[in-house]
């Protein structure tokens, strides 16, 4: 447990028995009396944990902070080597894992923010099981993919014409019809060849954080992640193909629960205006949309402050809700 107080308190790294197996879970906050905030990590595959302590120290002013490596990434695909994921699978970790932090801190809800894969996890799940959530957050939020990378490729395309860039262009053609209608691993050696060129452009992440430097300085780091992250995208085959069909606007835009989407204005992976129009459809007990200006879809990195003021603010907001209906 963290302690009561509002010096920072150390991070706890533990392997939990969930749905089967042992998973992993980092812990990190100040007190106990905070909300606890389970973020759902990328990819699929990309634990998130390991990049934590580039951009969440303040937020652990606001929440108590759960990092968990998703069944086939990080440490938990380390200790279960051969376990890999299915869709119904991680519903069943995520929901054992908030029975568990509802334990553990003795809360009636918990708070559930997803960034990119983990926000189609997560708006997934909350339309199952509303009972469990105060709220989410979703950054980075997957609307559809298929729309997501066409219009991903249009816009590298059009910068790279105005820039008269022809080793890029030629780069680009080279990819043919993409992104095609196969979300295989053909297609995702073709998605990082496009990331390779929207970075050249600034089009995936507007600061200048080295992601390899990030991970090679994580307090959490061990040599067998660089494992577990070159065996993650066989582990999460399944998991690729279903982001691939996956279209949120196939459902009701129906919520029991108050929804927060954070995005960046310059995020040409998870484009913002997938997420606008979708946001209008949206009907639930509140909904609001926070856009970042000079972010791309790593906000949380790109703009750490802007980023820690819309927390703040959601936080205030749902507080300020609470008062209100208890007068």
């Amino acid at each position: 447990m963290l302690k009561k107080k509002s010096k920072k308190a150390m991070g706890v790294e533990e392997y939990v028995l969930i749905n089967g197996i042992h998973q992993y879970l980092f812990h990190s906050g100040t007190t106990d009396e905070n909300p606890v905030l389970l973020f759902l990590h990328g990819g699929p595959g990309s634990a998130a944990s390991l990049f934590a302590h580039a951009f969440q120290d303040k937020w652990e002013e606001l929440f108590t902070v759960i990092h968990w490596d998703q069944r086939g990434t990080g440490k938990t695909l380390t200790k279960n080597p051969e376990n890999y994921p299915t869709l119904d699978m991680l519903f069943q970790d995520v929901l054992e894992i908030i029975h568990y932090l509802k334990s553990r801190y003795h809360k009636q809800k918990i708070v559930l923010l997803g960034h990119s894969w983990g926000s189609v996890l997560g708006s997934l799940f909350i339309k199952g099981h509303p009972e469990e959530v105060a709220y989410y957050i979703g950054v980075g939020q997957v609307v559809n993919k298929l729309a997501s990378e066409r219009l991903s490729y249009a816009k590298v395309k059009e910068v790279i014409v105005q820039a008269n860039d022809q080793s890029a262009l030629k780069k680009l053609e080279a990819l043919g019809d993409y992104p095609g209608e196969q979300f295989d691993t053909q297609w995702l050696k073709k998605s990082l060849q496009l990331r390779k060129l929207q970075g050249k452009y600034h089009l995936t992440m507007k600061s200048n954080v080295s992601p390899l430097k990030t991970l090679l300085t994580s307090p959490l780091f061990q040599f067998s992640d660089l494992s577990a992250l070159i065996k993650g995208n066989k582990a999460n085959k399944e998991l690729m193909n279903f982001l691939g069909r996956f279209d949120v606007n196939a459902d009701p835009a129906e919520y029991k629960v108050p929804l927060y989407y954070i995005v960046g204005e310059h995020d040409w992976q998870t484009p913002v205006a997938l997420t606008q129009d979708y946001v209008q459809r949206i009907e639930a007990p509140e909904k609001k949309i926070y856009i970042i200006p000079n972010a791309g879809h790593m906000t949380m990195v790109d703009q750490p402050v802007l980023f820690l003021s819309i927390l703040r603010d959601i936080k205030n907001r749902q507080e300020n809700g609470k008062e209100t209906e208890q007068e």
